[in-house]
């Protein structure tokens, strides 16, 4: 019992640091490659890593997920269109002129959209202690935000704050058909939304990379995208998008530290000020609850799930 309990948690924790850690490795790459292809070839690499997963795991005769069917079809393309093909270009735009470690944290605003519209959109509970946590994440991300050379906010930051949004709305668009393969939907998102930027790049005349980044750029997108992408589904299926969401708050921490490790630069003012009420708001989210202070209804639902034939399901 306790490990049924911890399986979903832990799932969305090894989903945040694969994800965390692909800011800086974009950086990385970012010097070698135009930013809408390089969104491309992350998000094919993503569909790529997953499909070989798939045959693997038919080929050893491994149980498959409920499988998509035409009506997940309008969920499923607004997920491709927020989060595979705006959301990742916003981020790479932002990341030219944003330090990687400042964008790690600044990736933490993904979780406060996914809760706001997990509330607002779909009506899902949110406690007070989530409240709290998103004027702190709010707090930092506008402090991240502030250029003082200009006395405004950075564009590179923007850019990143509205990736994280786009990728909230992805997040409450996904939750809707989470009890479906996450494989399979990890495979419609990557191929789809990376043909379609690397597409969009060609057509802006981006010159290929050589052959050694664009592996390097699909083996990132494979792991902190693909692998993520399932993990990140499966712990949803258990306990939601608000506190999967929640859990991703580990992602930019783990970003923040992979920056250090590579760039190994001192990072500003604004980002010492910020990281203590980052994390204050992450903690907070980590402890949220789903506890009932006053009195509301669930509408009906459809589930679908996969089972065995056994005593508890007694029919053809």
């Amino acid at each position: 019992m306790i490990y049924s309990r911890a399986r979903p948690l832990l799932f969305a924790i090894v989903g945040a640091i694969l994800f965390g850690a692909s800011a800086p490795l974009a950086k990385v790459l970012l010097g070698e490659a135009h930013p809408v292809l390089l969104a491309g070839l992350l998000y094919l690499g993503c569909g790529a890593g997953l499909l070989a997963f798939s045959l693997a795991r038919s080929a050893f005769g491994v149980k498959v997920g409920v499988q998509l069917t035409c009506k997940d079809t309008p969920w499923l393309a607004g997920a491709v269109l927020a989060g595979g093909v705006a959301a990742p270009i916003m981020l790479l735009l932002g990341l030219q002129s944003t330090p990687a470690a400042t964008a790690s944290l600044l990736l933490n605003f993904e979780c406060v959209a996914t809760t706001l519209i997990a509330a607002f959109m779909f009506q899902e509970y949110v406690g007070e202690r989530a409240w709290a946590a998103i004027g702190l994440i709010t707090a930092s991300s506008v402090v991240l935000s502030f250029d003082g050379a200009q006395f405004g906010a950075s564009l590179g930051a923007v850019s990143i704050i509205v990736a994280c949004v786009l990728w909230g709305l992805d997040n409450n668009l996904t939750r809707s058909i989470s009890s479906k393969d996450p494989v399979s939907i990890g495979i419609v998102k990557g191929t789809v939304s990376g043909a379609f930027s690397l597409a969009l790049a060609l057509l802006l005349g981006a010159p290929l990379p050589g052959p050694f980044i664009i592996m390097a750029a699909m083996l990132v997108g494979s792991l902190c995208y693909g692998l993520s992408i399932a993990l990140f589904i499966l712990s949803m299926r258990h306990i939601g998008a608000a506190r999967a969401s929640a859990l991703m708050g580990t992602a930019p921490f783990a970003g923040v530290i992979v920056s250090f490790l590579i760039f190994r630069g001192a990072p500003d003012t604004s980002f010492y000020i910020s990281a203590p009420l980052m994390v204050l708001g992450a903690l907070l989210l980590f402890g949220e609850e789903h506890a009932h202070t006053h009195i509301h209804v669930h509408g009906t639902i459809t589930h679908e799930h996969i089972h065995r034939h056994d005593d508890q399901h007694r029919h053809h």
